[in-house]
């Protein structure tokens, strides 16, 4: 059922809208609204507000009005994904921010008309501008100045045709793309692996949070091979909705600790095949493992 826009507020003051905003625009919910939506409502209501959007004029007061509430009404979902980077040497406070920006790019990019929930459009694109906050001030190894470019090049690529795919793009696909060869587009990829030495130290520091640690972590990885390491428990349910050879795959590398390169002389394939079933499997399961943990956005504390 479509929310009633112009119902009246449920529990709390309302922000009216202010002068100079056409009747028919909503107030905006209070703090006490917003923690008491459900998932659902909450979803409704946004797919409702960007109806609106798209019926008024961008230089208007009540477009502004109506952007705005639609960046408020998403907020839980950018302190859900930058609580998953809280143990990073960055503070939080700053991460959030990075997490805003990518927000408020969703909603200005955001086409109801293609058929994608909000969500879905919203939560790699807000990751996306958090990995970029990451690559483009954390650099705790020392690399040659052409490596970090290359790999920059590389990773903001490799997210653009992400979000245009649906998956997680091969290095072929990566290197036709950026008209590099797929040697580059691999080194780059590889590169991003010089990001994590003072995470894993965080991890062995959180000895009780190792499992979450791990997953905030791996979020900005390049590496498909090592992004859900460290939370195994979650994954073992979801396995059994993969083909076998995937499912082999992913048990040597995550639990017998086997490389790529151990992994393609086991199971009798390319290395490059190994990296390519690994990508597919992990690209599946992440999407399955963003809907089953992703919050109602009604409590912020649930992020």
């Amino acid at each position: 059922m479509t929310p009633d826009l112009e119902a009246p507020p449920r529990s709390g003051p309302a922000q009216s809208p202010p002068p100079g905003v056409p009747p028919g625009v909503p107030p905006r919910p209070s703090e006490a609204q917003l923690r008491g939506m459900g998932k659902a409502e909450a979803r409704e209501l946004s797919d409702a507000l960007f109806r609106r959007l798209a019926d008024l004029p961008r230089e208007s007061r009540a477009y502004s009005y109506v952007r705005g509430t639609v960046i408020e009404l998403n907020m839980p979902l950018v302190r859900f994904i930058a609580a998953r980077f809280r143990h990073r040497a960055e503070d939080l406070e700053d991460i959030l921010q990075v997490g805003t920006i990518g927000l408020i790019k969703a909603v200005d990019g955001y086409d109801l008309g293609r058929g994608v929930e909000f969500v879905t459009y919203a939560i790699p694109t807000i990751a996306g501008e958090i990995k970029r906050f990451f690559r483009d001030t954390s650099w705790p190894v020392r690399v040659p100045r052409s490596v970090q470019e290359l790999y920059l090049t590389v990773a903001r690529g490799s997210d653009r045709l992400e979000q245009e795919l649906g998956r997680l793009p091969r290095p072929e696909e990566i290197a036709e793309d950026l008209h590099l060869s797929v040697e580059q587009a691999t080194e780059g990829l590889l590169a991003g692996q010089v990001y994590r030495p003072s995470s894993l130290d965080a991890l062995r520091e959180h000895d009780g949070e190792e499992a979450g640690s791990a997953r905030l972590d791996r979020l900005g990885a390049c590496d498909p091979a090592l992004e859900l390491a460290d939370f195994r428990t979650a994954v073992r349910p979801l396995l059994a909705e993969l083909p076998r050879r995937e499912q082999t795959v992913l048990k040597l590398r995550f639990w017998d600790g086997c490389t790529q390169s151990q992994i393609a002389e086991r199971i009798g394939v390319s290395q490059m095949h190994v990296s390519r079933l690994l990508a597919a499997a992990l690209g599946g399961l992440r999407e399955r493992l963003e809907d089953r943990d992703a919050p109602g956005w009604g409590d912020p504390s649930e992020a």
